[in-house]
């Protein structure tokens, strides 16, 4: 066994340790790299992916790491054993934070309790790393219960003595307490990061629209903040000029013939409409990675996405209003008969995925690729893209605008069907994520993979 590490010395790059696995058994040498961590005995090996890890625990001198085939079990490792956990643990949240989309440095570090309420259910309540970006918040406990809290969807600011609640519009809650003398602080951070993303969708709204008003832009700008959208109606109701420039803006991509279609086939005050800041490198072919910025007209500084119900509201389209020469294709998803709520749901699990609508309709085989790795741990973390994974009904690619609107119209008349048939004289459990039925001892929703 590796010797005892003396003050200040640099932890090895790898790790002598007795584990029990489902896999290696008995002695050997454990490497933790960027997205995985491998033990290597005598005459076995293994390589583990973090994206496969829902825990990582410490006792006792003891690291267990919990994932879908099984535990591993680290011991033996003496004064060891908490450098390689802080490490792995290390490791771990950053290929979380890969996931996650988050970019730059964080402008607040606190550590302190977490505790967040999803789908109706009180989840977390460990010690936690917590950081605050410039437009999100995250939450690293070596664990499933890691999350990325957008600030665009924040909807209420709740102080106390030992902490802060954080409201999103979505319906989660977020508590973070016992942060010590940086509560205040943290806080303090928070609020202005709130304020900052506030006034940039002001500015924004402006820019599409110089003829609103002071109270007409702070309205928009509240409903329809960088990242979420907001029905047409809406927006109307508040400055119709406003809309019609949203509508303008639309008319000069590739989505102004599904927009056209769109208002034919469905109460076009129903339609949903967002924007984000355009990004140049999304005028690349995201499946070839084709395309050069140079040899295209400069795009709109936005990008605007529609959300539109179909007509019986059992189906939503989702499509973005991509500049001519960029590859398109309207994602088609169930609703369950709540449109609205799916809406949000949706607009929630695309800002989470920073947009990259691609995710969504990897099948279960193809999110487990390794190239994949980041986007099946985002999957993992997000619930809501779980549930619009879970409600993927297709898609339809842009070959002529009749064969669009005949492909459209046919995947919205299509009948929804439950995912499993319900057995007689059987206890039905359902996954809180997605609320498909689960087969009893199950650990995992076999639909969306979530964690039960």
């Amino acid at each position: 066994m590796d010797k005892e590490p003396n003050k200040g010395e640099k932890p090895p790059t790898r790790y002598t340790a007795l584990v029990t696995s489902p896999v290696v058994n008995g002695e050997v040498k454990a490497a933790i790299g960027e997205n995985s961590f491998t033990i290597a005995g005598l005459f076995d090996a293994a390589e583990v992916p973090f994206a496969d890890i829902y825990a990582i625990e410490f006792a006792d001198y003891v690291v267990k790491v919990r994932t879908e085939a099984g535990d591993y079990v680290f011991s033996r490792m003496g004064s060891w054993a908490q450098p390689f956990y802080d490490a792995l643990c290390s490791s771990y949240c950053e290929a979380v934070l890969r996931a996650f989309f988050v970019s730059g440095s964080p402008v607040s570090n606190a550590v302190g309790d977490y505790l967040f309420t999803e789908n109706g259910m009180n989840v977390g309540g460990v010690r936690a790393p917590i950081r605050v970006y410039e437009n999100c918040i995250t939450a690293l406990p070596p664990n499933d219960d890691a999350r990325r809290i957008p600030l665009c969807f924040a909807s209420g600011l709740e102080r106390s003595e030992y902490g802060l609640t954080l409201k999103l519009s979505t319906g989660e809650t977020y508590v973070f307490s016992r942060m010590g003398l940086g509560t205040a602080y943290f806080t303090d951070v928070l609020e202005e990061r709130i304020r900052a993303l506030r006034e940039r969708s002001i500015s924004i709204v402006k820019d599409i629209d110089p003829t609103l008003t002071v109270a007409q832009a702070s309205q928009i700008s509240k409903i329809m903040p960088e990242g979420i959208a907001a029905q047409i109606g809406q927006l109307a109701a508040i400055a119709p000029s406003f809309a019609a420039a949203v509508i303008s803006k639309i008319s000069q991509t590739r989505a102004a013939e599904s927009y056209k279609a769109f208002t034919e086939l469905c109460d076009p005050a129903q339609i949903w409409v967002g924007f984000k800041e355009n990004d140049i490198t999304e005028n690349a072919d995201p499946a070839t990675g084709d395309g050069d910025p140079a040899d295209q007209a400069p795009p709109d500084p936005y990008l605007f996405w529609m959300i539109a119900p179909s007509p019986n509201g059992q189906y939503a389209a989702v499509e973005f209003a991509v500049q001519e020469g960029e590859s398109a294709a309207t994602f088609v998803y169930r609703t369950n008969g709540d449109p609205v709520e799916s809406a949000v749901r949706l607009n929630r699990a695309l800002e989470a995925i920073d947009f990259k609508r691609e995710v969504v309709r990897l099948s279960e085989k193809e999110l487990r690729n390794p190239e994949n790795a980041d986007y099946f741990m985002a999957a993992k973390h997000t619930p809501s893209l779980q549930y619009i994974r879970a409600n993927f009904a297709g898609r339809v690619i842009h070959s002529n605008p009749e064969a669009w609107k005949r492909g459209l119209t046919e995947l919205w008349s299509a009948k929804t069907q439950l995912k499993t048939s319900p057995q007689p004289n059987a206890k039905r459990m359902r996954c809180a994520a997605c609320g498909m039925e689960l087969q009893s001892e199950t650990k995992f929703c076999r639909s969306c993979g979530a964690k039960i």
